[in-house]
C-alpha cells in the first residue's frame, strides 16, 4: 500500500467556495458498497434512505473563532491561529509574523497580551495570554476557513453545524453542514434516533500524508467524547438490528476508538459484552484499509483531499478502488468537493 494510491486529480473549479443554500439543498452521491451501484440525489433526499431503527451519530464540536490579529511591541502585524488549549491561559497556536522568539509580547487589540513561551514545530508556539481569551472571541475572533477556500464567508454561522455545542474545533465537521433543524426533525419523526459524540478537530486534518508507505505516518491526535448515553443508544441499536451510521470521519474515529478501548479492556456486564460505552480522552487512531470497522455501519461524509487520512479512513470503509471510481464519476458530473462540498452517504 503506497499513499500515492490514494491520489486523484481535482481542478480548482471543483473546490466549492461557497456553501449550498439551503445546507440541505447539496448534492448526494449514493455509493452502496454491496454492489458498487451510485446514486445521484440532493441531500434532503437521504430522508428515503434512513430507516426508523437507524441511529443517526453526530458531532456537536463548535468551531473556535481562533483566527486573531495583534501587533508586537514595534508596532509589527501578528496572526495567531488558536489550535489547542492547555489550561485556562495557554494556547499552542500557529503565529504569522517575524521574530517571534521565546519571551516576546503581542497585544490584541481591544484584548489581551500574549507572550511567547515555547517554540513547537516550525510556526507553532505555545502562547499565554494575561487573561483568558474566550470573553474576547466576539470581538476580536474570526472563524477560520481552511485555505483552499479564498471567498470571505458573508454568515460564520454557516461554517458550523445547526446543532455545534461544545467550542473547541479549529475546522468543522463538514459532513453535519448538510443538516438542517427541520431535515432533524424530519428523520426523528421518521424513527431514527439521534446521538452525539464530541470530537474537537485540529487543523492537522487538512495535512496530506507525505511519507511514501502511509503506515509511518504519524497521525494527528485529536480530544473526543463519547457519553454513555451514546454507548446506550448505540448497544440498543445493534441489539434491535439497526444500523449505526455516523455523521463525518470525525465521528467514525470517535466511535471505533471507543470500541477500541473497550475492547482492550474487555468490558461485560452481567447479561452480555458490552459493544460500546463512554469514553472520553485522546484519540491517534489510523484507520487504513484493512481495517474492521466495530461499530459504524454506514456513513455520511463529504469528497476529502488527496492522499489524506481521510481519503485512507473513506477507502477502507467501501474499497480504495470503489471510492477513487466515485470520485472519477463525482468530478465528472460536477459535484463540489470539500468542506462545502456535496456529499456521500456511503451504505
Amino acid at each position: 500500500m503506497k499513499t500515492s494510491s490514494f491520489d486523484y486529480h481535482l481542478l480548482e473549479s471543483s473546490i466549492a467556495q461557497t456553501p449550498a443554500e439551503p445546507r440541505d439543498s447539496s448534492r448526494l452521491l449514493v455509493l452502496h458498497r454491496g454492489t458498487g451501484i451510485m446514486e445521484h440525489k440532493i441531500f434532503h433526499d437521504i430522508l428515503d434512505y434512513l430507516k426508523s431503527n437507524d441511529l443517526l451519530v453526530l458531532n456537536r464540536t463548535r468551531v473556535i473563532p481562533a483566527r486573531i490579529f495583534a501587533k508586537k511591541e514595534t508596532g509589527g502585524q501578528v496572526e495567531l491561529l488558536l489550535l489547542r488549549r492547555r489550561d485556562e491561559l495557554t494556547w499552542e497556536a500557529l503565529v504569522g509574523g517575524k521574530g517571534l522568539r521565546v519571551g516576546k509580547l503581542v497585544y490584541v487589540e481591544n484584548g489581551p497580551q500574549a507572550e511567547i513561551m515555547e517554540i513547537l514545530e516550525g510556526s507553532e508556539r505555545l502562547i499565554k495570554f494575561s487573561e483568558p481569551i474566550e470573553p474576547y472571541f466576539p470581538k476580536v475572533g474570526h472563524v477560520p476557513l481552511p485555505p483552499y477556500i479564498h471567498e470571505k464567508l458573508k454568515d460564520p454561522e454557516r461554517y458550523q453545524t445547526v446543532y455545534s455545542r461544545d467550542v473547541g474545533s479549529a475546522a468543522a465537521p463538514t459532513a453535519g453542514l448538510h443538516f438542517t433543524t427541520q431535515l432533524l426533525d424530519g428523520l426523528k419523526e421518521k424513527g431514527v434516533k439521534i446521538a452525539y459524540v464530541t470530537l474537537h478537530v485540529g487543523l492537522d486534518t487538512f495535512a496530506p500524508v507525505t511519507e511514501e508507505d502511509p503506515e509511518e505516518h504519524k497521525i494527528h491526535t485529536e480530544w473526543c467524547e463519547l457519553p454513555q448515553e451514546t454507548a446506550d443508544l448505540i448497544n440498543q441499536t445493534k441489539q434491535n438490528g439497526g444500523r449505526v451510521i455516523a455523521v463525518g470521519t470525525t465521528s467514525v474515529r470517535t466511535l471505533e476508538s471507543a470500541a477500541s478501548v473497550n475492547r482492550k479492556s474487555e468490558i461485560v456486564n452481567t447479561d452480555h459484552r458490552s459493544l460500546i460505552t463512554a469514553f472520553t480522552g485522546p484519540t491517534s487512531i489510523f484507520i487504513l484499509p484493512g481495517y474492521q470497522f466495530k461499530i459504524v455501519d454506514a456513513l455520511i461524509t463529504n469528497f476529502h483531499l488527496p492522499k489524506s487520512t481521510l481519503i485512507m479512513l473513506v477507502s477502507a470503509f467501501a474499497g480504495r478502488e470503489r471510492i477513487l471510481s466515485a470520485y472519477e464519476i463525482a468530478i465528472k458530473e460536477g459535484y463540489r468537493f470539500y468542506s462545502f462540498g456535496d456529499a456521500m452517504f456511503i451504505a
